[in-house]
């Protein structure tokens, strides 16, 4: 594919008119949406930010707006026949934040005013809830046809205030009431789609909505949103050649790199590969790997959800769950799991359906570096750590084997983190040196499985593996000797690459590394 012929990027474009009428690259999506809009009526889906929600629910809104002329060349041209032209009614809460009952009001009067200049209103109708259902009423008897209704981002309000749990709960009733609607209007409706980032419980927000079908879990809409593993090898196949040549590597070694930084992510048992729409195009557009999807930062509010439940940081990369842990709704969190999945900082890695149990992990590196960097000031008073010599120095060190080195610097930076920030237990340096060693990139396993115990951290370069048990207040000694007699080498005895223990020792007293020895 010549450079000249390449279609744009769809960069900041989550409108797909826009899209088409640009000429940009469009993974094609319409026959899975032909799929849904043929099947059922009422829907609901959640995915994370950034992961093309928007540009779902504009092709929705063209589709029912028949605009034929816009799905020209795409699957949905060839299964789609009447092309008929229903109302849309298409709501965007993502429009401004909720601090205040006054912002959802206020966005309420402007989309709900926008379709009362289309198909009028009535004086009589003064709630959200009356002037919706006298717009849905109007629309169809002034068009004859069903009425179609699309929320981009319903939990926006939701999630803005999740710390003002009496403001959540009055942005809640509201919505309720005006949701309520739905049902009422059933007759008039032609099809509903609700999208957003959490699942917040139907009796909280979809009380009356008994038919709602939420998809958000479903191997066959799995793929709707997000970029799969095929699509990116067949229609974006030249862009990756295009990426791989301008960094100097091979296609296949493009291929590993996209992988390791923006695939990964699993919305149901048997969901395919599929990689984040927005880093992806970002990366292929700019021709370089960078963390795209964290430019905008961690939410605050994931932050204060584990730090109020003190929660297990090196418990993520792996952990099982059911169904009903992960996917929860999210209104009444007493665990960061349900979040963190509905938020992409979790995904599926496996399902036993023997068990109908899942184990969850960081997609990628992109989420896992990122997510990690965005930990760090919480635990160092240095927000720069993942951009200092330290993680560069660590990991030169490592993989020249040089440990003399890589401990020396260790050792400094546990001396140098502030005494408030210490609570001198094993648990707090265990997370720290966890935190450090996964923020070089390098492959880190923490309490690795062995067959009578687990080791505390594995660290595995092109070269060697590294085994690292660690102490509070005990010794190298004795670190060593747990290594050995928990057999915690055993499982990289046939590996190939140089297998080597290490004791740590922390003093609680220096609040630093007052040992360490080579097994």
């Amino acid at each position: 594919m010549e450079q000249a012929k390449r279609k744009r990027y769809p960069i900041g474009i989550q409108t797909f008119s826009e899209v088409i009428r640009r000429d940009c690259i469009y993974i094609d999506k319409t026959a899975m949406i032909y799929d849904l809009v043929t099947s059922d009526k009422i829907y609901f889906l959640s995915r994370p930010r950034r992961f093309g929600k928007s540009l779902l629910i504009t092709t929705l809104e063209a589709y029912f707006s028949g605009k034929k002329e816009l799905f020209d060349g795409l699957a949905i041209a060839r299964l789609e026949k009447e092309w008929i032209e229903y109302p849309v009614l298409h709501f965007d809460f993502s429009g401004t934040k909720y601090l205040r009952i006054e912002d959802l009001e206020g966005q309420f009067r402007i989309w709900l005013g926008r379709w009362e200049e289309k198909y009028g209103s009535n004086p009589a109708e003064k709630t959200p809830a009356e002037r919706f259902q006298g717009i849905i009423r109007r629309a169809y008897e002034k068009t004859g046809r069903q009425v179609v209704f699309l929320v981009d981002e319903y939990d926006a309000p939701l999630l803005d205030s999740a710390s003002d749990p009496e403001l959540q709960n009055n942005l809640r009733n509201m919505l309720r009431s005006f949701y309520s609607v739905v049902k009422m209007s059933d007759a008039m409706l032609k099809f509903v789609f609700i999208t957003g980032i959490s699942k917040f419980s139907q009796v909280s927000i979809f009380s009356e909505l008994n038919s709602l079908q939420n998809i958000s879990m479903k191997d066959r809409f799995s793929a709707i949103c997000g970029i799969t593993a095929s699509e990116l090898a067949t229609q974006l196949k030249p862009d990756v050649e295009a990426l791989a040549e301008h960094n100097g590597q091979t296609y296949e070694q493009a291929c590993e790199k996209l992988k390791r930084l923006y695939d990964g992510y699993h919305f149901s048992p048997n969901c395919e590969d599929i990689y984040n729409p927005f880093s992806l195009l970002n990366a292929l557009n700019d021709k370089e790997y960078n963390k795209y999807w964290f430019s905008s930062g961690t939410p605050t509010y994931l932050i204060d959800l584990l730090k109020k439940y003190d929660f297990d940081l090196e418990s993520l990369d792996g952990m099982t769950a059911s169904a009903e842990q992960f996917d929860a709704p999210t209104e009444t969190v007493t665990n960061p799991i349900p979040v963190l999945y509905q938020s992409g900082y979790l995904t599926i890695r496996d399902y036993n359906p023997e068990y109908a149990e899942y184990t969850l992990a960081y997609p990628n590196d992109e989420v896992r570096l990122g997510f990690i960097a965005s930990l760090i000031p919480y635990y160092v008073q240095d927000p720069n750590l993942a951009r200092n010599a330290l993680i560069t120095g660590v990991v030169k060190d490592l993989r020249r084997n040089d440990l003399e080195s890589c401990m020396q610097r260790i050792t400094t930076f546990f001396a140098s983190i502030p005494y408030e920030l210490n609570n001198k237990t094993e648990k707090h340096f265990h997370t720290l040196f966890y935190l450090l060693f996964s923020m070089t990139g390098l492959y880190v396993e923490s309490e690795v499985k062995s067959a009578v115990g687990r080791a505390d951290i594995v660290i595995k370069t092109e070269t060697h593996i590294y085994v690292f048990e660690l102490k509070l207040d005990g010794s190298a000694d004795e670190a060593l000797k747990q290594i050995d007699s928990k057999g915690y080498l055993v499982p990289y005895t046939c590996d190939g690459r140089k297998l080597v223990k290490v004791g740590i020792n922390f003093d609680s007293a220096t609040r630093t590394v007052s040992e360490w020895k080579r097994g």
